[in-house]
């Protein structure tokens, strides 16, 4: 059984964009809409379990918990068989429950992005309620398909490792897709990941836009009318478009990846059996040890714009005598179809080694790697990247 439900988060009010440290100035105009997906499924036992993806750059860690709560009241779905993903646009609005003008908005703006997060927070129980109510016996199948933009962004100078295009640097180019067919044969929905930045459009964009996924989930519902077309972003630290930086190529980005879903949708896919078994967990990740005060000091007042908020919050601890954690608990999860299909859902930006490491672990067929999911907190490199990276 699947039902699925969406619903439209384009802001309605100013508010700052995220992604981009450069930007000083909330958005100007709406290249595109931007929403908010539900599909939730059922099994044979009435397990139930739900995926929503979104328009987002990220649900942080101190707003995901509010999503989380308001879904099981309403619905029953436990936190352990819920995904949050986001398909990581840096064309969308800035999520914040911090109060105060931030380092590039004014107080007005922050309080309007406020604003938006506590509706989203409530707007995204209430999507997967919605969707709980059309649920319809339906049969799933998947396939994989071929992204060719994505480019390794990590090339090795004499400076050290600089983001510019990396044609020799390992990415993952597969294009994962869930199609869900109800009884009478129509697509309900379908659900494809490409493990991308969505970065098309760089900092100098100040139009609202899903980017490549935003223009790629607009085409395939135009092919498909009535269906939801659904967006996952795969382990996509490492890798940006190709070429970038313009809104057509964003589209032409889209085209390809809408094209793909459609000839996977039109192809003979692998059929997915129950029953569904999920497991959650956390994997406790080391942080390295905080700076001296004296210089996250330096860091705060006159660093990079994009660090200087996380330092000024860590010399503010330290100056009142508060330790700082030494790790982080990252959430993942696994949800095996039968023997059909195991989804592995990392949180994170997750970097392509990632994609390696758990073919590795656990083999390479009937696997679908999918990464920024359940909260976002930042990079995730392997330990041989974190390394290379200091070095």
């Amino acid at each position: 059984m699947a039902g699925t439900a969406r619903i439209k988060i384009t802001p309605e009010r100013p508010v700052a964009l995220a992604g981009y440290a450069s930007r000083i100035k909330p958005f100007t105009s709406i290249a595109g809409d931007l929403w908010a997906k539900a599909l939730v499924l059922e099994d044979e036992t009435g397990k139930r379990v739900a995926i929503l993806t979104t328009d987002l750059i990220g649900v942080y860690a101190d707003i995901a918990p509010a999503i989380y709560e308001g879904i099981a009241e309403r619905t029953g779905i436990q936190r352990s068989d819920i995904l949050i993903t986001w398909s990581h646009t840096h064309s969308g609005p800035r999520l914040t429950l911090k109060e105060g003008a931030s380092l590039d908005s004014a107080e007005q703006d922050t309080n309007h992005s406020i604003a938006y997060t506590k509706r989203l927070q409530v707007q995204l129980a209430e999507l997967v309620e919605v969707a709980t109510r059309s649920l319809q016996p339906v049969t799933l199948e998947w396939g994989n398909g071929f992204a060719s933009f994505v480019m390794n962004r990590r090339q090795r100078t004499e400076d050290g490792i600089r983001l510019n295009p990396n044609p020799s640097g390992h990415v993952d180019r597969s294009l994962p897709c869930l199609k869900v067919t109800t009884a009478d044969s129509k697509l309900m929905a379908v659900l494809f990941q490409v493990a991308c930045h969505n970065t098309t459009l760089g900092p100098r964009n100040y139009a609202l836009c899903g980017d490549y996924s935003g223009f790629a989930q607009n085409e395939v519902e135009s092919m498909y009318p009535g269906a939801n077309a659904m967006f996952m972003t795969g382990c996509a630290g490492n890798a940006n478009p190709y070429p970038r930086g313009t809104m057509e190529l964003a589209r032409q980005h889209g085209n390809e990846v809408a094209l793909e879903v459609d000839r996977l949708l039109k192809s003979d896919l692998e059929p997915i059996n129950g029953p569904l078994k999920t497991a959650f967990d956390h994997a406790r990740l080391s942080l390295q040890p905080p700076k001296p005060i004296e210089e996250l000091e330096a860091i705060a007042t006159k660093g990079p714009n994009w660090l200087r908020g996380s330092a000024a919050t860590m010399r503010d601890a330290l100056e009142k005598g508060e330790s700082l954690p030494s790790h982080y608990d990252a959430p993942l999860a696994v949800w095996q179809f039968g023997n059909d299909l195991t989804l592995v859902a990392l949180s994170r930006e997750v970097v392509s080694g990632y994609v390696l490491a758990t073919q590795n672990a656990i083999g390479h067929r009937k696997l679908w790697i999918g990464a920024y999911c359940h909260d976002f907190f930042g990079y995730l490199p392997t330990a041989h990247d974190a390394v290379r990276c200091r070095g």
